[in-house]
């Protein structure tokens, strides 16, 4: 079931949306999109509250709590109705394609009658976007990988969404008598940035009971298909869950199965055949008699097979099979190794919960240590001084206690040139400085490689955050050298961020994986904009494991004094 958070957000992002492509006060605009963040990450349903309980969420105000009212009593909002009404339909069809942005959006309906995606497609195959002003065949080009990655993305949900469904839809399925472990199987358990459909498998010996359970599950819409043993469901948001109930003594292989990946599976049913085994989802036989080697678990299906048991987010054949044939698996990183977070936002800058509040929810989650890295004046629309940023040095001092560590830091904008906010004596000060791009994403590759290095060698520069910029679904990565960051990253003592934001999962596994072989340290850190957005570092290291990150190899698990020598440059590996 969809939150009322998550609705009412929707609407006022809408609201932003049409108000820019009206040329609406920039910071009215931005008004309502701090407020869609804050109420879509607020743990109340909104539409619960009175109109006080909403004026003390944060970024939400007396003004827009009343819009809140009016949707949580009419189901609709005239503000918002009278921008649809102003905007025409196909120009509101141009507003979801990620990254074009509503000016942009605006033009190419007045100056090219684009008024579909097909339209702008074929728009972009005849080249007729770089003719118009601000445009050339390189931003045209750009529009084109994004038309096709968003058509690519279509239908798929963000890793965080998946699991929260997932999770949900086990709740329910593990309380049902006669089931003895439920779980869920492929692109999810291998922890993948984005997922198609979920695959749950359940074990018991009566499948009946289970198959009921999950009809009449709170988020199953319909079950479109229901054999002895498997069922496929539409949840009410749309996705497809496919359950499948296995007998207890061969879970364990039928998880090896549909945990997947192809590859991975293909690769290990090769190995089974050159010793003279099958291996299925029903477990690992002799082909000569029939007997079963191994069935009940996972652990019990890689031993036979003479390897190491390979956990789940490595199955890619990307060389975990011959690594658990040689004993050469590296220990992963885990949530439990994170010691703090170097990358979390207040509402100095677009942060939602105040610096008290980002404390104490680290104290509550018994970090070390936490790094407060509010936004540079040069993203212009935090409006963000140095004279603010020196208050809230003197604040977080105060609130600096034994038990946790605070480390006063800034989210720098680096320029298309590599150059950053403030000058190099004011930089000095900080005790973590994390460098990201939030513009010119469309830069050549050299160029962008050129910037990129500029400022993962700056002396003051600890961390370069989000470095890919990509958005799932909305904005792709942008081009770059990686494997001559790195080096610079290495030299330079500057860890490499995985930003474990739910769009984000930036940088990704394979990145990070190659990130680590040249050297370079990484961080986890949950660019946190909310006390609740601490929770994102499960995401983090899931996509670090897909990198076969080690737990040595990130900062953030180091003790505070190992931490601060390579915060200031007197140590690096």
């Amino acid at each position: 079931m969809t939150r009322s958070n998550d609705e009412v957000a929707a609407r006022l992002s809408e609201m932003a949306e049409l108000l820019s492509i009206g040329g609406g006060d920039p910071y009215r605009v931005r008004a309502y999109e701090k407020a869609a963040r804050a109420v879509e990450s607020y743990p109340l349903e909104v539409d619960e509250l009175d109109a006080r309980a909403l004026d003390e969420i944060p970024a939400v105000g007396s003004h827009i709590a009343a819009k809140i009212l009016q949707l949580a009593s009419t189901g609709h909002l005239d503000e918002l109705d009278e921008l649809r009404a102003q905007v025409p339909a196909g120009l509101r069809s141009l507003l979801g394609v990620p990254g074009l942005g509503p000016k942009r959006a605006r033009q190419i309906y007045d100056e090219l009658h684009v008024t579909s995606l097909p339209e702008l497609a074929e728009a972009v195959r005849a080249e007729q976007l770089r003719h118009l002003k601000g445009w050339g065949d390189k931003s045209e080009a750009h529009l084109g990988e994004v038309l096709r990655q968003y058509r690519e993305a279509a239908g798929r949900m963000q890793l965080a969404t998946a699991l929260a469904l997932a999770e949900e839809l086990l709740g329910e399925l593990a309380s049902v008598p006669g089931v003895e472990r439920a779980t869920y199987a492929g692109s999810l358990r291998r922890r993948c940035e984005t997922i198609g459909d979920i695959d749950l498998l359940v074990a018991a010996v009566d499948p009946v009971p289970v198959m009921d359970a999950f009809a009449a599950c709170r988020l199953v819409a319909e079950v479109g298909a229901r054999g002895s043993t498997k069922s496929v469901a539409t949840t009410t948001t749309g996705v497809q869950v496919d359950l499948r109930v296995i007998p207890p003594e061969v879970f364990g292989a039928a998880l090896v199965y549909f945990t997947g990946s192809k590859a991975h599976g293909i690769h290990l049913r090769r190995i089974a055949q050159r010793r003279g085994f099958k291996l299925s989802e029903y477990g690992l036989e002799r082909v000569a008699d029939g007997s079963v080697l191994a069935s009940a678990t996972e652990e019990q299906i890689y031993a036979a097979l003479g390897l190491s048991y390979v956990p789940p987010p490595l199955r890619e054949d990307t060389g975990e099979i011959e690594a658990a044939a040689n004993g050469e698996l590296p220990e992963l990183v885990e949530v439990v190794d994170l010691r703090g977070d170097l990358h979390t936002h207040t509402t100095l800058s677009d942060g939602l919960a105040t610096l008290e509040e980002m404390v104490a929810a680290a104290r509550s989650r018994r970090y070390r240590y936490l790094g407060i890295t509010d936004h540079a004046p040069l993203l212009a629309m935090q409006r963000v001084t140095a004279e603010k940023v020196l208050d809230q040095r003197r604040a977080v001092e105060a609130l600096r206690r034994p038990d946790l560590e605070l480390l006063h830091g800034s989210e720098l904008n680096i320029q298309p040139d590599g150059s950053l906010d403030w000058d190099d004596d004011f930089l000095s000060g900080f005790d973590v400085l994390v460098a990201s791009v939030h513009s010119a994403f469309q830069m050549s590759r050299d160029d962008m490689t050129k910037r990129l290095i500029r400022a993962v060698e700056h002396p003051s520069v600890n961390i370069l955050g989000h470095p890919t910029g990509r958005s799932l679904g909305h904005r792709p990565a942008i081009e770059c050298d990686w494997e001559a960051v790195f080096d610079a990253a290495a030299r330079s003592g500057t860890a490499l961020e995985v930003n474990s934001f739910p769009d984000r999962l930036d940088l990704p596994g394979e990145l990070a994986r190659l990130a680590q072989q040249h050297g370079a340290v990484l961080a986890i850190s949950s660019d946190a904009h909310a006390t609740r957005h601490l929770d994102h570092v499960a995401l983090g290291a899931a996509t670090a494991q897909r990198g076969w990150v080690r737990p040595d190899s990130v900062i953030n698990t180091w003790p505070i004094g190992r931490l601060r020598r390579f915060l200031r440059k007197e140590w690096h590996p």
